[in-house]
């Protein structure tokens, strides 16, 4: 990890000194301009809105698409039902949807909530189903033969077992839902990292630009850290080693 952003400092660090353009400014000029923005300027408070709307849409989006993807994955009759709509509907470019999910949700928040967990609930979905789908039928015949109801093989079996594609799932979401609430804030919009981003760009104030672009990676590093740690929390047992 370390050596790797030494690496891409250096890369950085020749690429500006040989183009020598203002819109590539060197890293420790970026540095000094993201730590300024914090103190002085209005960065954190962009940062906040789209931890906020982020935030939101993956919870909306993991908890229907992880209760639908178990149903689907253990009841071929749910699976019947929900998994067609999922495949018409997963491959419809939902982003050039956005002027008609505000034309109904509004300029604000909900909609481009909306749209992150619209996106990310399809991949979550799938991931899911298909890890509840693929357990191994041995564990769940060796738990019922101990008395076991459906309820503690949901409990001690399914969920487990699905668990850490779950948290996988999430951290693949992760650079989607990024991807597409800088894409959200810079449609119709005076707030968040991806307007900060694009207003810099704007009015060529390049180290600003930059500042947001930094922010808006942190953002997608802290929840990647955090889905990353949770599942060394939750799924302790698939970090044992015999």
């Amino acid at each position: 990890m370390k050596k790797a952003v030494v690496v891409l400092l250096l890369v950085w660090y020749v690429a500006s000194a040989v183009l020598a353009r203002p819109f590539l400014p060197y890293p420790h000029q970026v540095l000094f301009s993201t730590l300024n923005l914090i103190f002085f300027g209005t960065l954190p408070k962009h940062f906040g809105i789209s931890l906020f709307r982020i935030t939101c849409a993956l919870i909306s989006a993991a908890f229907p698409a992880a209760i639908l993807g178990l149903l689907s994955g253990r009841i071929r009759r749910c699976d019947a039902i929900i998994t067609p709509f999922a495949y018409i509907l997963y491959p419809i470019p939902k982003v050039a949807l956005l002027p008609v999910i505000m034309l109904f949700l509004g300029l604000g928040n909900l909609s481009k909530i909306f749209l992150i967990a619209l996106i990310v609930f399809f991949q979550l979905y799938f991931v899911i189903r298909d890890a509840a789908s693929s357990v191994d039928e041995r564990y769940v015949d060796s738990v019922r033969s101990l008395g076991a109801s459906q309820k503690d093989i949901l409990l001690h079996v399914i969920i487990p077992a699905t668990l850490p594609s779950f948290f996988t799932a999430l951290r693949v979401s992760t650079g989607t839902s990024t991807a597409v609430l800088f894409l959200s804030e810079t449609f119709a919009s005076t707030t968040g990292l991806g307007w900060y981003i694009m207003d810099s760009w704007a009015r060529m104030n390049y180290l600003e630009m930059y500042g947001g672009m930094v922010a808006l990676s942190v953002l997608a590093t802290l929840f990647f850290v955090l889905f990353s740690s949770l599942e060394k929390h939750i799924c302790r047992w698939k970090y044992v080693k015999l």
